[in-house]
């Protein structure tokens, strides 16, 4: 069974850096792609990043570009992202998400993701 659990979410300011982390079990990792979808107070959730199975890939949304990196640790089965330059409109609950087809590329759709973890809150204060 996968299940996955993210972490590192927090009050931050402006301006500041989090590094999210999501470990996963189960085997399927190895050969899975890997999303981060956020979701803010009243909006749908909406894609922030991907990374294919073996981490030589990665897309972003476009407001996020050059703020966020993202990437994976298929020893310890843990992907992260990296956000810098934090803003209040980054402001949302973070869910990681796996795609479970094998040798899965990077993709902002939400469909191809059959699994996903409980979120971590990230809260930008100005």
């Amino acid at each position: 069974q996968v299940q996955l659990e993210e972490s590192g979410g927090g009050l931050v300011q402006v301006g500041d850096s989090l590094r999210l982390s999501c470990a996963v079990s189960g085997e399927t990792f190895l050969v899975s792609a890997m999303g981060w979808f956020r979701q803010a107070s009243g909006k749908e959730r909406e894609f922030v990043a991907s990374i294919n199975w073996s981490g030589s890939k990665s897309i972003y949304e476009d407001s996020v570009k050059g703020r966020f990196t993202v990437s994976r640790d298929n020893v310890n089965k843990s992907v992260f992202l990296q956000m810098n330059s934090l803003k209040p409109a980054d402001t949302a609950l973070y869910y990681c998400a796996l795609n479970s087809r094998p040798l899965s590329s990077a993709s902002p759709d939400q469909g191809l993701y059959d699994f996903w973890g409980r979120g971590t809150q990230v809260t930008v204060s100005s």
